[in-house]
């Protein structure tokens, strides 16, 4: 189980960051001005639905990395030690 979170985490944490980078940039890509710009975008035609489908999911993954790492600070010692003496 341990050896899936050393897989598994390192692929999350590229696959959130790149949603999280797509999500604050997509305001400076899109002409808010110009909805011809956006209305065959993902979500579109409306503003709100192109916003939504393109920066949602980079909100998620930033609650998501967040709460798990506040989870992994949390820890103990006395925690740690028992996972490192369990995979042994």
């Amino acid at each position: 189980m341990n050896s899936m979170k050393r897989v598994l985490w390192p692929i999350g944490f590229v696959l959130g960051g790149f949603f999280i980078v797509r999500a604050l940039l997509e305001p400076f890509l899109i002409d808010f001005s110009d909805p011809s710009s956006y209305e065959n975008d993902w979500g579109g035609p409306s503003l709100v639905g192109v916003l939504l489908v393109h920066m949602g999911p980079g909100v998620i993954a930033a609650v998501l990395l967040v709460r798990a790492m506040v989870k992994s600070g949390n820890r103990t010692t006395d925690e740690t030690l028992d996972e490192n003496l369990d995979e042994d």
